[in-house]
């Protein structure tokens, strides 16, 4: 079962936020790039979550059909088949889905899902993301509330958003929002718990905003505020108690220093997406071949190259290597290494 059940995806993120570590949410768009997580978190004694965007899910059904529920249940099913082959748990998580693609994407999802069950198989899916950010909150959390009771209802965990994450990502841009809305304040999570706390006993995650932005950008650069999880954490401790506290989840990392994001794991923080860097790490090995290689990747003055220079399963293999160290160097980030549950 190294696709975590539902069990075991709490158990998960219980002992994540306990121990003060996360797990690395990595964006994939093919099977290259889910192996490369795969092996990256094997390496590392680390769980690990694998998740797919729209645009991701778009991309793996083929630039001729360009079905995102099509792409992301087709990475899906051969992740619960290839993780079977490694000693960790790995949860699957679709990312950053706006209202107005719900009904293409997280609910055909959540329906392939529910076929699951009723023939006695696993969830597809674990968890799903419903990016309500560019609503205002009451707007947000109203297809919210009803969407985590038909996730509850599965054993799905949902994430939100409260605020907006800057940048842009997988062509949602945050150009042009209030500079205020980049930072959650309490009295947003307090009102975001108050409403998702209707549905009882559901689980949820919170992506908070603290000045994350997506996208890359130079050290320095990104000017985090972790304080405002912490002062989110005592504000719903003293509302709710200690089992208030959100499970929150760390968008747009990149750019951000070691200090920053260990600081933000001591608040609660349990996720943290990676999409960015893994992108880069992925490409630059391949640039470097072809480069390096140009006379047998390309049939230059009618010589016929070299086939072991421009198959591809040559370049890809050294891409899925270099995207696997950086996921590594994720979890050593995170604390993360050795800290698998399939041991325990």
């Amino acid at each position: 079962m190294p696709v975590a059940d539902y069990e075991t995806y709490c158990k998960m993120l219980d002992r994540a936020l306990e121990k003060k570590f996360a797990y690395p949410a990595i964006n994939v768009t093919s099977l290259t790039t889910a192996n490369a997580v795969l092996k990256g978190l094997a390496e590392s004694r680390s769980d690990g979550i694998i998740q797919v965007s729209t645009g991701g899910g778009a991309f793996a059904s083929g630039s001729s059909v360009k079905d995102m529920a099509l792409g992301a249940i087709s990475i899906a099913e051969h992740v619960h088949r290839a993780a079977e082959r490694y000693g960790i748990y790995v949860a699957l998580h679709t990312d950053h889905c706006q209202a107005d693609k719900l009904d293409t994407f997280v609910l055909p999802l959540v329906e392939e899902t529910e076929k699951r069950r009723a023939a006695g198989m696993p969830n597809l899916f674990n968890s799903h993301m419903f990016d309500g950010s560019a609503l205002p909150l009451e707007e947000n959390l109203d297809i919210a509330v009803p969407l985590l009771e038909r996730c509850h209802k599965n054993e799905i965990i949902l994430e939100i958003e409260v605020g907006v994450v800057g940048g842009e990502e997988d062509g949602v841009t945050a150009e042009g929002t209030p500079a205020e809305k980049l930072y959650s304040t309490p009295e947003d999570l307090l009102e975001a718990a108050s409403r998702m706390n209707e549905v009882k006993d559901a689980r949820y995650l919170v992506a908070a905003t603290f000045g994350n932005v997506h996208g890359v950008y130079k050290p320095g650069h990104v000017k985090l505020k972790p304080s405002i999880l912490k002062d989110g954490q005592e504000a719903l401790v003293q509302a709710y108690g200690k089992e208030g506290q959100f499970y929150f989840v760390f968008h747009g990392g990149s750019g951000s220093s070691l200090d920053e994001i260990r600081e933000a794991l001591d608040y609660g923080v349990v996720k943290m997406n990676i999409d960015t860097d893994t992108q880069y790490v992925f490409t630059r090995p391949i640039a470097d071949h072809m480069l390096k290689n140009y006379d047998g990747v390309v049939k230059v003055d009618g010589e016929v190259g070299d086939k072991k220079k421009y198959d591809p399963r040559v370049y890809l293999k050294i891409a899925e290597e270099a995207m696997a160290e950086r996921i590594k160097r994720a979890v050593e980030d995170l604390r993360g290494m050795g800290t698998t549950l399939f041991d325990a």
